[in-house]
């Protein structure tokens, strides 16, 4: 099995991957909050982590993949009040839509997708633990997460716990002994409520990924992942937890993937230059969606521009309409595609394997196309030759999760196809061009 690399947030180091148990990988990354539909930022992480998840299935690891929904939230409670509809109703409709955008961008349906209000009796159970062994306390209507009750508290985010000030992110709380201290139960009579030891109320953020993760995982899983800003509060708070329940790191590798601004700019209502994930992908198709979230590292931040959007139209279009002459070829020829032709894949995906180098991948891409190109101008180009760039070309695309659209030839397009390179055999100019334009008509030239 071909190593793995990847960039640890904890030690800020590239690190070799060694898993748990041999040949198995666990991977859990935050999902959203469902209140509302997600923006294109929002459509990064489950993109990234399932290029990761393919490549690590590639190289033949059993991949155990999962992501929660966080389906009780101020935010969800709020619009339930404001719609008159019930949280389960608001959750649901942005779940079916969320799910609906990763199915658009071939995202790999996780093998599971916990929500909070499924996890709420082991939650209570987790959160009653921590105060039983003083790591939390209860304070006015809340409990609270003692953070000095574990050491090297911050060390994911590589901050001080005796320098922090309170700021942004923090909820201040005059009930809390130390103002890092998070919430672990809110006690609350507005909007759906469950019954615990200290009340009826709900749980706060940071604690429930920490029990789904125990819940299926166990103590201890390989990876974790989110987006950059989850480094802190949400991960480091997350990482304290863990410590406090059972002594053990949540993950021995975390991975952040960075921020989508739009033309150098952070998304923000107030700019008002938010673009929702659906209607992204509605004006520019799910294909191209995707090449955009993968085409730039994924530690990087991605900035969505016009050019960038030309840029990904134009290398996308290479790739697929060599992907196409091949694949007709196939067709007219009556080749049967046969994958012992396939050329190398190794520095392909060695590069995915070294952190997810995408440059260097895409690199590796455009080097077959350029191939592809000139056997295809070959007169005498073997049946394994097109067979081989085909399939090497289709495999890389299938690990980068790009499915573009192939043209099926009908017994139509075969036959015109046919009386064109007749008419050129013949030097017939007048008639080919005739052809020529109706084949292009039909977007088969």
């Amino acid at each position: 099995m071909k190593t793995v690399r990847i960039f640890n947030s904890l030690t800020n180091k590239v690190e070799e991957l060694k898993t748990i148990k041999p040949g198995e990988v666990s991977i859990y990354y935050c999902g959203p909050t469902v209140y509302d539909y997600p923006h294109i930022g929002n459509c990064r992480p489950p993109v990234v982590f399932d290029l990761l998840r393919r490549v690590l299935l590639h190289i033949g690891y059993d991949v155990k993949f999962v992501s929660n929904f966080t389906d009780v939230d101020d935010k969800i409670i709020n619009k339930a009040i404001t719609e008159n509809r019930t949280e389960k109703e608001v959750s649901e409709q942005f779940i079916a839509i969320y799910k609906g955008i990763l199915d658009e961008l071939n995202v790999l349906p996780a093998t599971k997708n916990p929500k909070v209000t499924e996890t709420m009796d082991e939650i209570i159970h987790y959160i009653d633990n921590l105060v039983a062994t003083d790591h939390a306390y209860v304070r006015g209507n809340d409990v609270f997460f003692r953070v000095k009750s574990v050491e090297k508290y911050g060390q994911l985010a590589n901050i001080d716990l005796d320098e922090l000030k309170a700021g942004a992110r923090i909820e201040t709380n005059i009930n809390k002994e130390h103002p890092f201290d998070f919430i672990l139960w809110k006690k609350t009579e507005k909007g759906i409520t469950w019954s615990s030891p200290w009340g009826d109320g709900r749980p706060g953020w940071h604690t429930e990924c920490c029990v789904m993760i125990n819940s299926i995982f166990g103590n201890t899983i390989d990876i974790h992942g989110g987006g950059f800003d989850l480094k802190f509060p949400h991960h480091t708070n997350e990482i304290a937890q863990n410590h406090a329940t059972c002594g053990k790191d949540l993950a021995n590798y975390w991975m952040h993937n960075g921020f989508v601004v739009i033309n150098n700019e952070k998304m923000s209502k107030s700019l008002g230059n938010v673009i929702k994930g659906n209607e992204f992908i509605d004006k520019f198709g799910p294909l191209l969606t995707r090449y955009i979230l993968l085409a730039t590292y994924y530690r990087a931040p991605l900035n969505i521009s016009d050019d960038i959007i030309e840029t990904s139209k134009t290398e996308l279009n290479k790739i697929t309409s060599v992907l196409n002459s091949l694949f007709r070829q196939i067709q007219l020829k009556k080749i049967q595609i046969d994958d012992s032709h396939e050329l190398s894949l190794d520095t392909f995906v060695d590069a995915l394997c070294d952190d997810l180098n995408i440059s260097n991948a895409m690199a590796e891409i455009f080097r077959v196309v350029k191939e592809a190109n000139q056997i295809l101008r070959k007169r005498d180009v073997s049946n394994e030759e097109i067979v081989g760039y085909y399939v090497t070309l289709s495999k890389m695309l299938d690990i980068l999760g790009l499915k573009p659209e192939l043209k099926v030839l009908s017994d139509e397009d075969i036959e015109l196809i046919n009386q064109y390179n007749q008419a050129r055999a013949d030097k017939d100019f007048a008639k080919s061009d005739i052809i020529r334009a109706e084949l292009i008509k039909k977007g088969l030239m």
